[in-house]
């Protein structure tokens, strides 16, 4: 159902310990849509040399090569000088041992419309302006602004500014005017939640008919939490299930972004589920595995068979063939992140992301994460330095009340006196 993997809708937040991530993309300007014709340039900044480094897309079209991934796309900075709408896709910086940065989300739209939304994360408190444009030579027409497939607000400007932004603010956002309608983009809000949500079992791709448990992990009360999806005609408003929900028989309609959101607005991970109306699929974890894990990868047909002979492709490139219908990568590293999809004699799967996280994940929390860790952890932390100062103390004080003998206690004998 979605050709362009979610991934890139998540943020990368720094590294207390001074260890960030190790490249970024950069795009200019800092847009996630494009009329035709206009210029755009990306970059990766890299943390020490860019050697090694190129940029790397995934296009929705599949023109470019059989999975999509534009191998031909070599190259550290580039500049896109009059955008096509075959320049739309994912874009993402890559280093020769598999390192990946975040990765941007660009559409060129071959419509009259577009909506200048920031592409990168937008930090929480800072001012954001959406511009509805219109491709002629009028620079204000008055425009409707829609989040998340409600009308929030009608600009007689064009353009719709947000003071302060905060989580509530992220959200699905298009714009519309009497020359017609933008596609929509997303915008991420930099900030961390206290829910994530969890799903079982945990993969990205279901077959028909299958069972689906979804459930919204919510550090202290999960009340005033919900589950929300995203499907290809909106948000889905009646899908008003609480924080756990069970989809007993998945259908195609059931395909999209889940996420779990409080009523302040604030909102979890988010999770793409595809349920696929074909034969084969790939069941590979929707949630992101951590470094060093086992993670087993099976091809899966709908008959009755349990197994056939795989080919299994990461980024459009064969990388094994199995006869067992399975594959196990024995200590998942950064460079197994990608996109995976498997074929066997009875179909194609569809795509979906790996994502490989930090074993150490408190290198990688955002600020007010780890704030609120250690502030949880502190009161331990201080009843455990007591109570080692306190024995130290007890046994000092042990130590002094009984001296040690002297030679004139010990026994004529000559024979010593263990103490």
């Amino acid at each position: 159902m979605y050709n362009v993997p979610v991934c890139p809708l998540q943020s990368i937040s720094l590294a207390l310990s001074g260890r960030s991530p190790p490249a970024s993309l950069s795009i200019s300007p800092d847009r996630s849509q494009f009329l035709e014709y206009m210029s755009v340039s990306l970059s990766c900044e890299v943390q020490g040399s860019s050697a090694g480094w190129r940029l790397k897309r995934y296009t929705a079209a599949g023109k470019l090569s059989e999975s999509g991934v534009d191998w031909g796309f070599n190259q550290s900075n580039y500049v896109i000088k009059t955008a096509k709408t075959s320049d739309s896709g994912v874009y993402w910086c890559e280093s020769g041992s598999g390192e990946h940065s975040n990765a941007v989300n660009i559409t060129v739209h071959g419509g009259a419309v577009i909506l200048e939304s920031p592409a990168l994360p937008v930090t929480e408190d800072d001012s954001v302006t959406l511009r509805c444009r219109y491709q002629g030579t009028r620079s204000e027409l008055t425009a409707d602004f829609y989040k998340d497939g409600s009308l929030i607000r009608t600009e007689t400007t064009g353009e719709m500014t947000i003071p302060a932004v905060s989580k509530s603010d992220e959200g699905l956002y298009k714009c519309n005017n009497s020359d017609g309608e933008s596609p929509a983009s997303w915008m991420t809000a930099k900030s961390w939640s206290p829910a994530s949500l969890s799903i079982s079992p945990d993969r990205s791709q279901f077959l028909e008919y299958k069972s689906v448990s979804l459930s919204c992990e919510v550090q202290g009360s999960s009340a005033g939490w919900r589950l929300m999806r995203y499907t290809v005609t909106g948000v889905d408003w009646g899908f008003n299930h609480g924080s756990k929900y069970v989809i007993k028989t998945a259908k195609t309609s059931d395909s999209g972004v889940y996420w779990c959101e409080s009523g302040s607005g604030q909102r979890s991970n988010v999770v793409n589920i595809t349920v696929h109306g074909g034969a084969v699929i790939l069941e590979s974890p929707a949630l992101p595995v951590t470094e060093d894990e086992s993670v087993t990868l099976h091809c899966r047909y709908q008959g009755t068979r349990s197994e056939l002979t795989a080919d299994f492709y990461k980024d459009g490139s064969l990388i094994r063939t199995e006869t067992t219908g399975e594959m196990t990568i024995p200590a998942v590293s950064k460079s197994d992140e990608g996109l995976y999809k498997c074929n066997n004699s009875e179909g194609e799967s569809p795509a979906s992301w790996m994502t490989v996280t930090d074993p150490w994940p408190v290198w990688s929390m955002s600020l007010p994460r780890l704030l609120f860790s250690l502030l949880v952890l502190s009161p331990y932390l201080l009843v455990t330095i007591i109570l080692l100062v306190k024995c130290r103390r007890r046994r000092a004080q042990g130590e002094t009340r009984v001296p040690r003998k002297t030679r004139q206690d010990q026994p004529d004998d000559g024979q010593h006196v263990e103490e």
